[in-house]
Parts: structure tokens; C-alpha cells; sequence
């Protein structure tokens, strides 16, 4: 399961204060949290690409949200080899329910043609900007929403979205399975139903209206811009109420794989694809999303990609453990591809943290961990042990490393560079291998 722009600091489990997430938490307090995992990149499409190929963003064929003329993003090209292809090999049933956003319908990058049986939900992240949108996708089909045009805000995506999810896993609790929920909440834009939910905290915090004239705002109506978010009158109690739905989304997935008796014999793992956003009204200071980190979405500092990560599996999984192994989305795959004793016979980055899940001595390590964003002058960044250097605008040509020891500084505040001239070079040095040119991507 994978939250949309939802900071380290958004889940309570993880530090957060002004709403609670009760379901997302029981996860942790029956599995593993882990304190030091990664997401695969700063925006939504590449991280994505990193975790479904077990590569990086110096080698993943998608290292940014490039959009297409029409609908639907840059598509992952036929011959990489995904975790779902990887499963259905092995019998699994597949399905992807949620944001797609690596592929448009009909084309190699289409979760039909990247190894999902089933997929239910948005395929093109533009589409993915609004709750009330007039169709989702169904496989090859679009499928009708009641009451939405555009003018109208009738149906709530996520609901018929989770929907889906929960009938598919009812259909093949007799099988293997994997199920991907790549959740929209809670990316802008702000909105969810007037509920009960809703209502419990209207009046809690202080706001700030979003309106059109705001910022990127559209409102529903014939003149809608759909790209666009909705004004919001209470962004900060709809936050919040996106992030309970969500929770208790999590709570209704689990609930049902004990209702058909095979909790004890399902991998559950939750994390966030990215760090929290600002768009559409929100505020990620107000409720301290990033946890302390410096940045959010879009930068590669912590912020920006140090995700909450839990999994969950009976009787293979202590408890309440805790882990500060050194992850990132590049490891899923191999680390699954060990679970159910499938041969990995393309390239990965990754490493499978599979000992760490069982408290096995013996789990292997990473040299590095790297990312590369070419947005905004573009960025790199390469965690090594406790080193973290970063690199802003190196389209600039004077671009300068910045470095940070996040053991003593994990809210990477001074730059301490100069006093170590040898981890800048091998860090630097890093950022040239780990990178192969993208034409797609250049940077």
C-alpha cells in the first residue's frame, strides 16, 4: 500500500499529533517500522518506476513526471522486468488498484502490458488531481462515474477505488495474490466527503482559505481547468480527513484478509511515495509532515524522500520491532522476489532486507544509495552510511555539494563540505557512476 504525498511525520505511529491514524499504527505495533527507509525518488511516476523495476533513477526508465499531449505519462518501456511480472510468473494473481501514472492506456507501460491481470483506477496522474472525475479507468475500458461531469461532484473516486481492491482480494484469497493500492490520498487536490469525518475537524484548526485566485486552482463547473485543484475553505481539516480516510482504508484491507482467514500467510507492506506536498491549500508545517527533515516533495533532502515504512507478516515478523536498516523502493523487488523463490534475471539496485524482516543475522548492506531529479536546474543526491551529499542546479555548471553527517545532523542544517574534502570527491564520484544519460530525462 502506497500513501500519495504523505510526509514521514503524517502518520501518528510516526510522530503526528493532530489527527491519528489508528490502523496505519496497529501495522507497526504487529510488524516492523522501519526508521530509515526511502522512497525512490521525490515525485510521483519515478518513484513508482523504482519500485516496480528494482532500479534507481540513474538507471529506471522514468526519473520524472514528463507528461504526454493527451492523456496519461511517459510509458516504462516492454523490456524492463517489473515486481508483478515477477509474481505472476510464480502463479500470483495480480492487480494494481489506485494511481498508475507509468504508462497511457494501449501502450508497453500500461499495467496490463507490465504484468497486472487487473487494474482498477487512474492511469494518467493529471486525471489523478481531482476526487470527482467523470470515469476511472477498468483495465482497457473507462468506466463512468455516477453523477460526475466535471460540474458536478458527485462520486468519491477513492471509495469506488477501495471497492475494487477489497473484491479482488475476495476473489483470490484461495491463491496467491499481490495486490499493489497505490492510494491518491493525500495528493492535492484537497477535498473529501462532508462526513462525519470531515466534520470532526472543522473548527479544530486555524485556516487559511485556498481560493482560484490563490494559486493553481480550478473549480468544478463549465469552466473547469481539470489539471488543476479545487478552491478549499477548510484545507487544514481536510487534509486531515483524507489522511483518517486513507488510515481507515488500511483498516478495511485488513480487516477483510481476516475475515478470509489468511492474515497469518499475507506480506503486508505500507510506505509513501514522496515527501509531503504544499500544494492545493496544504501545509505541511502546520503538522510538521517532513518530521523535522529539511525540505518536502520535489527536493532530495530527507524531506523530500525519507518515507514511513511498516511491514507486516505473522509469525515471521517480531512484533513491535523496530528497524534503522538503510532501505529504499529498489529493494521491494528482490526482497520479494526471496519471499516466493523467483530467480531475479534482470538488473536491480537492490538488495533484499528479507533477513532484517526475520531478525536473521547476515543482511547485506548498501554502498551507497542514490537518486537524481531534473527538475528545477536539476538535483542529485547520494546517501552513504552516514554521509548525505546533495547537489542543486548542476545544469548551473558552478554547482557546489553540499554535505551532511546524519548521524549528528539529520535535519541536515550544516554543511560541513569543506571539512571533508575526501567523502565530497567520493561522493561526487558516486553521482558519475550511478548515473547512465537519459534523453528522456537529461541532466
Amino acid at each position: 500500500m502506497l500513501a500519495d504525498d504523505a510526509g514521514y511525520g503524517d502518520f501518528s505511529c510516526y510522530g503526528q499529533t493532530a489527527f491519528q491514524t489508528p490502523n496505519i499504527d496497529k501495522l507497526a505495533e504487529q510488524g516492523m517500522k522501519f526508521t530509515q527507509h526511502y522512497s525512490g525518488s521525490t515525485v510521483c511516476a519515478p518513484s513508482r518506476s523504482t519500485l516496480l523495476t528494482g532500479l534507481h533513477t540513474g538507471h529506471s526508465p522514468i526519473r520524472g513526471n514528463k507528461e504526454l499531449d493527451g492523456e496519461g505519462q511517459t510509458p516504462v518501456p516492454a523490456e524492463y522486468v517489473t515486481l508483478a511480472e515477477i509474481l505472476k510468473d510464480k502463479g500470483y494473481a495480480t492487480g494494481v488498484f489506485g494511481k498508475w501514472g507509468l504508462g497511457y492506456p494501449g501502450s508497453e507501460g500500461d499495467a496490463n502490458m507490465q504484468g497486472f491481470d487487473e487494474f482498477y483506477g487512474y492511469n494518467c496522474q493529471r486525471l489523478a488531481h481531482r476526487y470527482y472525475p467523470p470515469y476511472l479507468n477498468h483495465n482497457q475500458d473507462k468506466v463512468d462515474l455516477p453523477g460526475n461531469d466535471w460540474t458536478k461532484a458527485i462520486t468519491y473516486a477513492p471509495d469506488l477505488i477501495q471497492d475494487q481492491t477489497i473484491q479482488f482480494i475476495e476473489d483470490n484469497a484461495k491463491k496467491p495474490f499481490f495486490a499493489y493500492v497505490p492510494f491518491i490520498m493525500p495528493h492535492a487536490e484537497l477535498i473529501a466527503p462532508d462526513d462525519s469525518i470531515l466534520q470532526s475537524f472543522k473548527g479544530k484548526f486555524e485556516e487559511t482559505p485556498y481560493r482560484v485566485e490563490d494559486g493553481y486552482a480550478s473549480d468544478y463547473g463549465p469552466d473547469i481547468i481539470p489539471k488543476k485543484y479545487c478552491s478549499q475553505e477548510y484545507p487544514k481539516a481536510t487534509f486531515a480527513a483524507m489522511m483518517v480516510r486513507m488510515d481507515f482504508y488500511v483498516g478495511q484491507i485488513v480487516e477483510k484478509l481476516e475475515e478470509l482467514g489468511i492474515t497469518d500467510n499475507t506480506i503486508i507492506m505500507f510506505a509513501s511515495d514522496n515527501g509531503p506536498h504544499g500544494a492545493g491549500g496544504a501545509d505541511p508545517a502546520n503538522f510538521n509532515s517532513a518530521a523535522g527533515f529539511k525540505g518536502m516533495k520535489r527536493d532530495l533532502y530527507e524531506g523530500g524522500i525519507r518515507t514511513a515504512f511498516i511491514v507486516k507478516w505473522p509469525a515471521k515478523i517480531k512484533a513491535g520491532s523496530n528497524s534503522d536498516h538503510v532501505s529504499a523502493f529498489w529493494d521491494v523487488l528482490p526482497t520479494c522476489a526471496e519471499v516466493v523463490g523467483a530467480e531475479v534475471k534482470s538488473e536491480t539496485d537492490g538488495i533484499s532486507f528479507l533477513p532484517e524482516l526475520l531478525g536473521k543475522k547476515g543482511q547485506k548492506q548498501h554502498e551507497y544509495l542514490y537518486w537524481e531529479f531534473n527538475n528545477k536546474g536539476g538535483k542529485k543526491a547520494v546517501r552513504m552510511g552516514d554521509w548525505k551529499g546533495v547537489i542543486y542546479k548542476l545544469n548551473k555548471g558552478n554547482a557546489k555539494l553540499e554535505l551532511y553527517n546524519l548521524a549528528t545532523d539529520k535535519e541536515e542544517k550544516n554543511n560541513v563540505a569543506k571539512q571533508h574534502p575526501e567523502v565530497v570527491d567520493q561522493i561526487l564520484q558516486i553521482m558519475k557512476e550511478a548515473h547512465v544519460d537519459n534523453e528522456l530525462f537529461p541532466i
